[in-house]
């Protein structure tokens, strides 16, 4: 199976996630000074941003199906956006942002940029599919440990969209006949821990959704 991407300050893959929203939207005003926690959510979910970008413009170019060249299309501009409210908040923050990918994630771009044909389209579903769930936990792991007001803002926007780029990636794997990773579950929504841990090899059902 295709490496995993893996991103930094990931949080426990039993993490927890409810359809309860947060009981308040934060203030995008930043506090005085960014925790560890908030620093490396910033650092990581910009990681996650870059490999994203990388790996939606050679879907783009490599893709065989229609539907993998326009998630492609579609990751490269959610998450240029997400990307630009996360830089803004480290430079308040006077936080400086890793200027590439990891080498988990280098890894994956490459063996992309390795093949073609059909066998892109199913490494790229299954290693976006890996990603977005990683991604989520980070989210997860800001809404419930952050402090900063402005980077926990960050993660609440961040999280619908990471959300519905997993569901479509759900449809097109199913669409296409590739396997899911983790016996087809479906990653849940980041949003307050309900205490109840997350299972793999669930059907593939419709995750929670932030209300």
């Amino acid at each position: 199976m295709l490496v995993s991407m893996v991103v930094l300050g990931l949080a426990p893959a039993g993490a927890a996630y409810s359809a309860a929203a947060p009981s308040a939207t934060p203030s995008a005003t930043p506090s005085s000074a960014l925790s560890a926690q908030d620093r490396q959510f910033l650092q990581s979910i910009h990681q996650v941003n870059l490999a994203e970008i990388a790996t939606g413009n050679l879907a783009k170019q490599k893709g065989t199906s229609q539907e993998v060249k326009d998630l492609g299309g579609r990751f490269v501009t959610d998450h240029t956006q997400l990307d630009q409210k996360v830089q803004s908040v480290a430079s308040s923050g006077s936080l400086t942002l890793p200027n590439k990918v990891t080498s988990e994630q280098q890894a994956v771009i490459n063996q992309l940029q390795n093949v073609s044909g059909a066998d892109f389209d199913t490494q790229w579903i299954t290693s976006q599919l890996t990603a977005h769930t990683q991604a989520m936990q980070l989210v997860q792991a800001e809404l419930t440990q952050g402090s900063d007001p402005s980077a926990k803002q960050v993660a609440q926007q961040a999280a619908p969209v990471l959300q519905a780029h997993h569901h479509a990636l759900v449809a097109a794997a199913q669409s296409l006949g590739v396997p899911i990773p983790g016996g087809a579950n479906v990653a849940p929504s980041p949003g307050v821990s309900s205490g109840s841990p997350a299972r793999s090899g669930t059907p593939v059902t419709p995750g929670p959704t932030i209300s």
